[in-house]
């Protein structure tokens, strides 16, 4: 039975967590979102840490504040809308023999995703700035049929960052702010997958077992709340120019209340309490989970009454984002996870023109890389690198209220997936993978 000892070391546990970090489709690289403006959405997010008007920027650059007009609130909702069809087979890993089961249906959703913001001058000259902010920095869901032909390699994947920050800025002159801030974030994970109890103790020659006689179940979840900072700063070089640097922290998330659930059909579980007792049993889990820090520099152009010209490139360190290791409190030993993430850019170019006093047009397009690579992409999510188009407009309804709406439509590559695992089994197919963006806020003033 030591085969049985041997596939015990990656149980669901790590595999579900492998799942969940090695891939990701939001709609900025892996599982970072940018959705925290509609301002920002209109022009593809060009601009997003030295534009004036959004207060978003007091979450993408504290800096930014001084650009802002005064008091003022600001609520965003972005819906996120994807859809991904796999097309494609999966088998045995020990046999070949094909796994029974449909396509999984759409594993896509709709989800919202919301931003506030605050913004307070103060000082003698209002020099001084304060801002809070609340935002998604990274999520993302996908959910397949549970009897799905890729049902071993994931059912069910949830991520969700929730940032709450304050933030606080001085202006040295009208040409040059320093700002920081600090936040707490919120993780939380939900997974599942079914597993292939009958592959495993197949391949120990237990008789009355084979490939997929006997599927059980489990689902993972956990939740972390750490701390992180934004550094920024903004030079303009006069009152039409704008520069905007800004760093956001990594922020190393302890998930020490894990937990996983299995439920294993009773003849795999006779036989697994006595080859391997501890295993596939209910039990709680570590893991430290590394959310990249990024960097980005910006640059707004006031070309006259009319036109702004805005672009950004960030940078995001996924390669620091190499290996997770989860340590179980039962006897199932310790797993080293490998991803083999790498750096990613981010660029995006944008415009906005003053239609009227009242009504400014917005548009943008945009470059976002992703870390995965083909050998390492799996079903939980088909990430893929992706080309943005964008258009907004903004509304001014009065001198203290002010509405902004963004659309953008993703172009990607249909992402492939080759995957060959004994706790999996093996896939090779592709997906069919279309996304959709649609953003508003409400911008009040007092």
């Amino acid at each position: 039975m030591s085969n049985v000892n041997n596939l015990s070391r990656t149980t669901a546990l790590a595999v579900g967590i492998a799942g969940i970090l090695a891939v990701g489709q939001a709609y900025g690289a892996a599982f970072q979102l940018r959705e925290n403006s509609a301002q920002g959405l209109g022009r593809a997010f060009a601009g997003a840490a030295s534009a004036p008007g959004d207060a978003a920027i007091i979450a993408n650059n504290p800096a930014g504040m001084r650009l802002l007009d005064g008091r003022q609130f600001q609520a965003d909702v972005s819906a996120i809308s994807f859809a991904a069809k796999y097309r494609g087979e999966s088998s045995s890993y020990a046999s070949g023999a094909p796994i029974s089961g449909g396509n999984g249906g759409d594993a896509g959703m709709i989800a919202p995703v919301p931003a506030a913001y605050f913004h307070l001058p103060f000082g003698a000259n209002d020099n001084l700035h304060f801002g809070a902010s609340l935002t998604v920095p990274f999520g993302f869901k996908t959910e397949y049929d549970r009897d799905w032909i890729g049902r071993y390699s994931g059912v069910k994947t949830e991520l969700q960052a929730i940032d709450a920050g304050f933030a606080f800025s001085y202006d040295v002159n009208p040409y040059v702010s320093f700002g920081a801030s600090v936040f707490a974030e919120r993780l939380d994970i939900d997974l599942s997958n079914a597993i292939d109890f009958g592959t495993i103790l197949a391949s120990s020659r237990v008789p009355g077992f084979a490939p997929g006689s006997a599927d059980g179940f489990s689902r993972i979840k956990g939740h972390s709340t750490e701390v992180g900072f934004t550094l920024g700063g903004l030079f303009s070089i006069d009152e039409n120019t704008h520069i905007g640097l800004t760093y956001r922290s990594r922020v190393d998330h302890k998930i020490t209340n894990g937990s996983a659930d299995f439920t294993t059909p009773p003849a795999a579980a006779a036989v697994l309490g006595m080859a391997a007792p501890g295993t596939f049993v209910d039990t709680s889990g570590k893991a430290t989970v590394r959310l990249p820090a990024s960097a980005a520099i910006s640059f707004t152009h006031k070309v006259n009454e009319q036109w702004s010209l805005m672009a950004e490139v960030s940078r995001t360190a996924w390669s620091k984002f190499d290996q997770v290791t989860v340590n179980f409190d039962s006897n199932q030993p310790d797993s080293v996870l490998d991803f083999s993430y790498r750096d990613t850019t981010f660029a995006s170019i944008g415009a906005d023109y003053r239609l009227s006093d009242t009504v400014t047009l917005r548009g943008g397009l945009a470059y976002d890389q992703t870390p995965t690579t083909s050998e390492h992409r799996d079903v939980r999510v088909p990430d893929a690198s992706r080309k943005w188009v964008s258009l907004g407009v903004g509304w001014k309804a009065s001198e203290r209220t002010e509405f902004n709406f963004g659309y953008t439509h993703l172009f990607t590559s249909d992402p492939t997936i080759d995957i060959s695992s004994v706790t999996r089994n093996a896939m090779a197919g592709s997906y069919d993978v279309t996304g959709d963006v649609l953003a508003a806020s409400l911008n009040y003033k007092f």
